[in-house]
């Protein structure tokens, strides 16, 4: 494997819900060897570095971001042999492996919470934070406003409330106490020993609580991640932190420090902000968020994503935004979850595959490093019949064989039912289709991995006459790219700056490419063009 310590620039990422991705023992649930078993498919893809959801043992009242164990595997997944082979067939095969670090919370079955409630002198009654009363720190907002009333929950036994920022079966953990700050540092060197190859880590602006803040973002939550951050650079260089923080990206630009924080950071706003541009069919919205995006130290990426696990957060998105946004594309209710859309990428673009090629283009070509939601390569539908976000956690559609080819025992949870089933979408068939969607992802993997514009270059947007073309240039170490996407169902026609008529090889195609006055465009089309010399 090269060693190349910025890595993550270039890299396409593959986020892995384990327990529905390939069931290896017929018992229901996706497992480590599992995934190991489709490492050439991953391979082929194209994907650098696999994002594995939580594996540790948990009570999954949150799919896992509940622990009641950091430090093992939950038997369904398998054991630690199991992950340290899993990194090691891998790491054979060029593909890295990052894993979730929950820090803020634990599950209320962890250990350490057990003891902390069981009595007020309990020497881990300081790993959490608990109060006499519920009206702390009440200028901080409630994230998941379908279930939770209130930050705090009354605990019988020892008569004050607990905090928590998500589920009540999640008790934040007090990083006031630096026993808690050093647990977590000892936990991330137990699995970067075992070879993992960094962190995805998980809801960090809320690590501390101080009255009179909205508890996000504050000072000692950047000293600690900074802390973190250089534990890892000193003893394991080349492994990497991915910042979740759901914010506008002013308030995430803090989190990659002077290249000493995060090497990574989610860019939620520009995520909603695609879909918009689709149904507008205008390029207005990406812009203004980009342009509002600070710049990010050399060693710093973006990470950028179509969807996930969680809902399309409309977070970061105005009112009126998030309610246009619903209407769109959450027209019924049972669709919509917290401040959201629980939906996948293909139903929530008609299942038109060239709408979500278009949106892969998009992904692929605009500054940051892309994540792909496993199965989304194909076109993977939801079964919204399912409660909370488990309607995008279903399991993966290998083939058209019973299950899918996910297991050949009884399933964890339904498969997704009707059009988008495994009988009609999977990825099989995609593999034999030189037209299919599958095959459209993973040419354009691999030709970004070819060009080093794409994660280290300039982004410069270009004016064209037209403005539902989304027409920008990418430029790196004497490369200049120029990438147009049409948002439309229609063809369309636009007239580029007299720099831009020149000639061009289409790196998707290879063919060549001259742009005279003006260039038109088929529906839905995207060119990434690599001007010659």
């Amino acid at each position: 494997m090269i060693n190349d310590n910025l890595w993550y620039k270039d890299a396409a990422f593959y986020q892995i819900s384990v327990r529905a991705f390939k069931d290896s023992n017929s018992d229901g649930y996706g497992d480590l060897q599992g995934i190991k078993e489709k490492l050439d498919y991953l391979q082929t893809l194209g994907v650098d570095c696999l994002w594995l959801m939580p594996i540790y043992p948990s009570p999954l009242r949150d799919d896992g971001y509940d622990i009641a164990d950091y430090r093992n595997i939950d038997p369904m997944y398998g054991t630690l042999d199991d992950f340290t082979s899993l990194i090691n067939s891998a790491h054979a095969r060029g593909i890295r492996i990052i894993m979730d670090l929950v820090l803020n919370h634990t599950s209320d079955e962890h250990p350490w919470f057990k003891a902390s409630r069981s009595d007020k002198n309990s020497s881990f009654r300081d790993y959490y934070v608990w109060s006499e009363t519920d009206q702390k720190y009440n200028g901080t907002r409630i994230i998941f406003v379908d279930t939770e009333k209130s930050n705090w929950t009354w605990d019988d036994k020892t008569e004050q409330y607990y905090w928590h920022r998500f589920y009540a079966s999640q008790p934040d953990l007090n990083f006031d106490n630096p026993k808690v700050q050093e647990e977590m540092i000892n936990i991330a060197r137990f699995w970067l020993d075992l070879g993992v190859d960094g962190f995805r880590a998980d809801a960090v602006p809320y690590l501390f609580e101080r009255e009179g803040t909205n508890c996000e973002n504050l000072p000692e939550t950047h000293a600690y991640l900074k802390k973190l951050r250089a534990f890892m650079e000193a003893n394991y260089p080349g492994r990497i932190l991915l910042c979740e923080a759901n914010q506008a990206p002013e308030d995430v630009r803090p989190y990659f420090g002077d290249g000493d924080e995060f090497h990574m950071g989610f860019h939620f706003p520009i995520m909603p902000r695609i879909y918009m541009a689709l149904k507008k069919e205008r390029a207005d919205d990406m812009i203004e968020i980009l342009r509002r995006t600070p710049p990010i130290p050399e060693n710093c990426q973006w990470c950028t994503f179509l969807r996930n696990h969680d809902e399309l957060t409309l977070e970061m998105v105005t009112p009126q935004e998030r309610q246009w946004m619903w209407e769109q594309y959450a027209p019924e209710p049972r669709m919509r979850i917290n401040l959201g859309i629980r939906r996948r990428l293909a139903p929530l673009l008609d299942n038109d595959q060239r709408k979500v090629e278009l949106a892969n283009s998009l992904l692929f070509t605009l500054p940051g490093s892309p994540i792909i939601y496993y199965g989304d390569e194909i076109g993977m539908g939801d079964n919204i019949e399912l409660p909370d976000r488990n309607g995008v956690r279903t399991p993966m559609q290998w083939d058209d064989s019973p299950n899918g080819g996910f297991t050949a025992g009884a399933p964890c949870t339904e498969l997704v039912k009707g059009e988008l089933s495994y009988e009609n979408i999977n990825a099989a068939s995609q593999l034999a289709d030189k037209d299919s969607l599958l095959q459209s992802i993973s040419r354009m993997i691999n030709v970004r991995k070819e060009h080093h514009a794409f994660g280290s270059g300039s982004m410069e947007w270009v004016e064209s006459t037209n403005p539902s073309l989304a027409v920008y240039k990418r430029e790196y170490n004497g490369e200049t790219l120029l990438i147009i996407n049409n948002l439309t169902g229609k063809p369309q026609a636009a007239a580029l700056p007299l720099e831009h008529q020149t000639e061009y090889v289409d790196l998707l195609s290879n063919a060549e490419v001259r742009i005279k006055t003006s260039l038109n465009l088929e529906p839905f089309a995207y060119l990434w063009l690599r001007q010659k010399i």
